[in-house]
């Protein structure tokens, strides 16, 4: 089995590739670095040449709705081009939990890119993660006021960089799904309690808001928005043991 990246040399992409050579297939990573670009589609044909899976785990440069629209149906459409003419029986893309409701912010870019992969001809498996354990430090940072860190209190299963590029190697190497699995973390928090704690633990102790206004991804959720159904496939590493491995 060949398998090509896309987005090898992200967070999630180091780690899927990784993953997918434990599982002894054939790795082809796909990036910049390696001469393929995916939103001009300079490269592709000859990277997806002979392929046999496509995982797409390219991201936005920005959470703007309309900047990662632009890059995801432009970034995913080159590259389900070149997989069709390439003959590649098995598309896996990384999604987000809460596209599909959401329909705002970087939910709503990424609803898009769901509608992209859904309609092509090519066999295919989406893989929606929760939040990612490093997302709260983003957000925390997005957050900062005079009068302290606004965050959203969203309830959450923040998962891990490892857990999720395990779950994407694992379906890559399946069946297609023609359908959703849903990734998260083995407990489930709010986040401003777990932005204080990540705060405490960085030195950088302050007062977290939970605001209900605060946006999230570019998007204002409801407080359940982002959680998985029960049947998710669950995660091994908590936030506690995230943050004290960084």
């Amino acid at each position: 089995m060949r398998v090509v990246v896309a987005g090898a040399t992200g967070l999630i992409g180091s780690r899927t590739v990784a993953r997918l050579r434990d599982h002894g297939v054939e790795v082809v990573p796909v990036s910049r670095g390696e001469g393929v670009d995916v939103s001009t589609g300079r490269g592709l044909a000859e990277a997806l040449r002979t392929a046999d899976v496509v995982v797409d785990v390219t991201d936005a440069p920005s959470q703007d709705q309309d900047v990662s629209t632009k890059f995801f149906t432009t970034a995913t459409g080159n590259l389900l081009k070149a997989a069709t003419v390439a003959g590649v029986e098995h598309y896996v893309a990384l999604s987000v939990v809460g596209a599909g409701r959401v329909r705002s912010g970087y939910f709503g870019a990424k609803t898009a890119q769901e509608d992209l992969v859904r309609h092509t001809t090519v066999p295919y498996s989406l893989v929606r993660a929760t939040p990612f354990h490093e997302s709260v430090e983003a957000t925390a940072t997005a957050g900062i006021r005079p009068d302290g860190v606004h965050v959203p209190p969203l309830l959450l299963r923040p998962v891990s960089a490892d857990d999720v590029a395990g779950a994407l190697a694992h379906v890559a190497v399946g069946l297609p799904l023609f359908g959703v699995l849903e990734a998260a973390g083995p407990e489930e928090v709010r986040l401003d309690e777990v932005t204080a704690e990540l705060l405490t633990a960085l030195g950088r102790p302050g007062t977290v808001i939970a605001d209900a206004r605060a946006p999230f991804f570019g998007a204002v959720l409801e407080k359940r928005a982002l959680l998985p159904g029960t049947d998710a496939h669950v995660g091994h590493h908590t936030f506690t043991q995230w943050l004290k491995s960084r």
